[in-house]
């Protein structure tokens, strides 16, 4: 290994390093602040990493590994995403009397898998990067030990997480046995080869991996999983889960696609197609029925990554930025949305508010908060001037350009459900209360980091939503070759 490949590998070092660092830290002693503050460092000098790994890519680590400008782009979206998740579990488990570290041991280990999976190249390393991101979200669902919601959530993902790489694995597997390849390339090569019966065990290999990668992404319907883990994991953990795992995923679903020319293949699109519509139409409609707002942020979730589909599969080829831009709008918006709700539970004990009615005249008494709040549904609903607009604008772009038409029928008629539902919760934070809830954030909310962090978020919303150009010109400039 040379020079140029260890330097385009500092972000996954940094990392791994942190997660040393942390351990060994707690294993010395017990300190809340002392251990989030090296887990922030740990994941901003990863990032720092990552701009020198931009200048160095393209580099093939060995035949598992390929640091590129793409991979660096969504390292670095991982890694914020991370940094952001870290800032708020320090704000959240303030108020937790049981051990507190761990949180920050398990989130880098998550976070080390998110890298590995954007830069896997081939089925070995996907795998590794799937499995190290997912097996720390079992303990970081459940952590909450005393909660009888976020054992069950962290016990339907560990089953239904277990059974989804199982499907994965075994199409890996199929694939394999006909074409003698694990590499995404040297797949996309050898598939045009094969035909008869080889080609039918393709298309089960190929369906048995849409299947695991569906339930990672919570497509419908794949996603009976979602809103039990969303209510019952701890706030930040629920906005690390809606964001960076999915992030990681879907990035080498699109690396995947492109690299063994997946788009070649119509029957493959046709299913995507169908998931993409499903996802929308009954992530929207099931939203309609939520008054606990992290079911109704994962209905959201769900509609949104149909919303995606439909970027990834009218934008072909050219689908890396379409997806760069919507996926980085959703990640922002999304831990927005799921700040104001850790800020709003952190000082207590017991569950988490997540009902609708625990927001209610929330303007009244914090309306900063409540207004980042209103933010957040508004560019989630894809209200211009937020950074939700963008996104959308980019899917239905790409619909039109390819004029597939069943798919933005899919996406004007979600938009429109959607629209409703978050002015509903909207609504929630602007009525007079009719008694004084128990649940807010505290006074000095803005001035710990947690509250900066939410605080920036709002703003990157609109500025996202108002002058995207310099975000756009970077996910351009790390497009798939």
């Amino acid at each position: 290994m040379n020079r140029q490949q260890l330097l385009a590998l500092l972000p996954i070092l940094f990392s791994s390093a942190t997660v040393v660092w942390v351990m060994t830290a707690i294993a010395i002693k017990r300190h809340h602040w002392w251990n989030a503050t090296f887990s922030v460092i740990g994941l901003n000098l990863a990032l720092i990493g990552c701009v020198v790994a931009y200048f160095v890519s393209p580099q093939i680590v060995t035949p598992l590994l390929i640091v590129d400008s793409y991979s660096c782009l969504y390292m670095a979206m991982v890694l914020a995403t991370g940094l952001a998740t870290a800032t708020l579990s320090h704000a959240y488990m303030e108020g937790y009397d049981g051990n507190k570290e761990e949180v920050y041991l398990l989130l880098n280990l998550s976070v080390l898998g998110g890298l590995v999976l954007v830069c896997a190249r081939h089925f070995a390393s996907f795998f590794i990067g799937l499995e190290l991101l997912s097996v720390p979200l079992y303990g970081l669902i459940g952590y909450l030990v005393k909660e009888r919601r976020s054992l069950e959530a962290s016990m339907k993902y560990l089953v239904l997480s277990a059974a989804a790489s199982a499907f994965i694995l075994f199409g890996m597997a199929l694939i394999y046995s006909q074409t003698g390849a694990l590499a995404f390339s040297d797949i996309g090569a050898r598939v045009a080869a094969i035909s008869g019966s080889g080609y039918t065990v393709m298309v089960v290999g190929g369906a048995m991996i849409l299947v695991g990668i569906g339930f990672k992404l919570s497509l419908a319907p794949f996603h009976l999983w979602t809103p039990d883990v969303y209510e019952g994991a701890p706030a930040p953990v629920a906005a690390y889960l809606a964001t960076a795992s999915k992030v990681a995923v879907f990035a080498v679903l699109l690396r995947f696609f492109i690299e063994a020319k997946a788009y070649n293949y119509e029957l493959l699109l046709d299913v995507l197609t169908a998931l993409a519509i499903v996802s929308i139409v009954l992530g929207n409609l099931l939203a309609l029925l939520q008054d606990n707002i992290k079911r109704l942020l994962a209905y959201s979730s769900i509609a949104h990554f149909g919303y995606l589909l439909v970027a990834f599969i009218a934008a072909g080829q050219f689908a890396t930025e379409a997806v760069g831009v919507y996926l980085l709008t959703y990640v922002v918006t999304t831990l927005a949305a799921f700040g104001v709700v850790t800020l709003m539970s952190s000082p207590y004990k017991n569950h988490d508010a997540d009902t609708l009615w625990d927001y209610r005249g929330l303007f009244w008494r914090r309306p900063y908060l409540s207004t980042i709040l209103t933010i957040a549904l508004l560019s989630l609903a894809g209200i211009p001037m937020t950074a939700g607009f963008i996104g959308k604008f980019y899917a239905i772009t790409a619909g039109v350009e390819k004029r597939q038409w069943l798919l933005l029928g899919a996406v004007v008629f979600g938009s429109a459900v959607g629209l409703y539902y978050y002015l509903r919760a909207m609504v929630q934070l602007y009525l007079r209360a009719p008694w004084v809830r128990r649940y807010s954030a505290p006074l000095a909310w803005a001035q710990g980091t947690g509250g900066a962090m939410v605080v920036a978020l709002a703003v990157l919303m609109l500025v996202l939503g108002i002058y995207p150009q310099p975000f756009i010109a970077a996910i351009q400039a790390a497009g798939l070759h």
